[in-house]
């Protein structure tokens, strides 16, 4: 199998790109593989240029070719926060449960129709002999009054998907894999995924 770096220590994350990257043949290794690399920080104000920082930097310390991605919720009545600040959207702790109690807390007595919402997610491939190409997916969705579900991580539980008439947290993988923004961003990868990957 060929192998695939991912720049994270997201364990929800690594194994959804697991899941996404094993049927097409790769192994998935993450920087919980690397314990010597440490935490790159994201100064970038777009999720593009957070998802770049860290894969070049992962990809210059390693000398080979680095996928990361930077991924969050956009709520529109919050004028698109928590956006890039999503994961400490509560404070430093990366911490889901006060995260979403505080986007709740925000949201009280905004009406549904108003609670319109994104996750959004760019995924950026660094090749150190090569410029860094990036592939950004969206999935769109409504911010529910209640969590709701026990799968996914992050603002999963929170996050209505209108098709599915489920929160995103009571999709299974399999389901959640198909339409979720990361998915998204890795089909338009998918379609480029030999030449984007080629070392030389």
């Amino acid at each position: 199998m060929k192998e695939i770096i991912i720049a994270t220590k997201n364990a929800g994350k690594a194994k959804e790109f697991v899941q996404m990257f094993a049927p097409m043949g790769f192994m998935v290794k993450t920087l919980l593989d690397y314990p010597e690399i440490e935490d790159v920080e994201e100064t970038g104000t777009t999720f593009e240029e957070n998802a770049i920082i860290k894969a070049e930097t992962v990809s210059k310390q390693l000398g080979t070719i680095v996928i990361s991605d930077d991924s969050g919720l956009i709520i529109d009545a919050l004028d698109g926060k928590p956006g890039v600040y999503s994961a400490r959207y509560a404070g430093n702790g990366k911490n889901d449960e006060e995260n979403m109690t505080k986007v709740l807390g925000e949201l009280k007595g905004v009406p549904t129709d108003k609670r319109t919402a994104r996750f959004c997610c760019t995924i950026a491939v660094a090749n150190p002999k090569k410029k860094t190409l990036t592939f950004t997916g969206t999935c769109e969705g409504l911010i529910l009054e209640e969590k709701r579900g026990e799968f996914g991580f992050g603002y999963d539980p929170i996050f209505y998907v209108v098709e599915k008439e489920k929160s995103m947290a009571e999709l299974p993988a399999e389901i959640k894999n198909q339409i979720s923004h990361r998915a998204d961003a890795i089909k338009k990868l998918k379609a480029q995924i030999n030449s984007v990957l080629k070392e030389g």
